[in-house]
């Protein structure tokens, strides 16, 4: 399958997916495409009116999808488990959970004291994912997808102070994105659920507005490079998602040069990344800190 696109995405009917960052570019695009195949999603967003923009925009071309809204903002920890019970209390079950947003370029610390892009990026998912996970690991077909980055190859963790504001900081929170995803899918193991990953490539998305003026410039040659529209970048979240022949702990990322362009494909991480021992640093440090404890 060489060119795979939204055409290739199966019937979702009766499925629930919870999208975090839906309200805009990748996340928008992928709540779109699976309520465009009869998808219940559920646009988990720091901003509950464009949320609602969003949804209702989804809602009026999505055919037999529904397009729900919740208030989920990953920079608070109290936030995550107010969103999570609110959840819970709306769904028995979900199929799909895409931990889609995320943020460059910001500097300061989350509510709870995190270097803010690794809070929002790694720990806000991580927490988030725990709270819902009994509602997913029964599912058949269910799903975990995180959105990495190839920057997680510019990353860097230490595992005795994984918080600690050094080096690449955006590189270092989609590093434990992945980190995290291969230590999810091994622990999912004898269950329903597998967790997987995926990455836009370069796509033109908001995820860029806190970045240096370079990569914001619209005529720049960064901003060309980077000039995969929200939907093509939204691909390769899709597959992950949605492909039956997708399988536990595989990273899906454009099939082009350098991974910056091209249909979906199964794609190759650091070896950072696949280290088991770090992975397991890792999720012990992100239950210590998050306090949520993963059953």
């Amino acid at each position: 399958m060489s060119k795979w696109t939204e055409n290739d995405i199966p019937d979702q009917s009766g499925r629930v997916a919870v999208i975090t960052g839906a309200n805009t570019g990748i996340g928008f695009e992928t709540a779109r495409a699976l309520a465009a195949r009869g998808a219940t999603v559920l646009l988990a967003c720091r901003n509950l009116d464009r949320a609602q923009a969003a949804a209702k925009r989804i809602a009026e071309s999505a055919g037999a999808g529904v397009a729900e809204t919740v208030q989920l903002d990953l920079n608070s920890l109290a936030s995550v488990r107010k969103s999570a019970d609110e959840i819970r209390g709306r769904y028995d079950r979900i199929d799909l959970l895409i931990n889609n947003a995320g943020v460059t370029g910001l500097s300061g610390h989350t509510e709870d004291g995190f270097e803010i892009q690794f809070g929002i990026n790694h720990l806000g998912h991580f927490a988030f994912t725990g709270l819902l996970l009994d509602r997913l690991a029964d599912v058949p077909g269910a799903r975990v997808v995180t959105v990495s980055s190839i920057g997680h190859r510019f990353g860097r963790i230490d595992a005795g102070d994984p918080t600690a504001a050094r080096g690449n900081a955006y590189g270092k929170s989609k590093l434990a994105n992945l980190l995290f995803t291969y230590e999810l899918d091994r622990r999912l193991s004898g269950t329903a659920a597998i967790a997987l990953a995926a990455h836009p490539g370069g796509a033109s998305t908001e995820v860029f507005r806190y970045s240096p003026a370079l990569f914001r410039l619209p005529n720049s040659v960064v901003a060309r490079l980077f000039g995969r529209t929200p939907a093509m970048g939204a691909l390769p979240t899709l597959r992950a998602a949605t492909d039956p022949t997708a399988m536990g702990s595989e990273y899906y990322g454009p099939a082009g040069i350098f991974e910056i362009q091209g249909y979906p494909a199964t794609v190759q991480s650091s070896s950072r990344a696949r280290d088991p021992e770090r992975q397991a640093e890792l999720w012990i440090a992100s239950e210590r800190l998050t306090g949520v404890h993963y059953n």
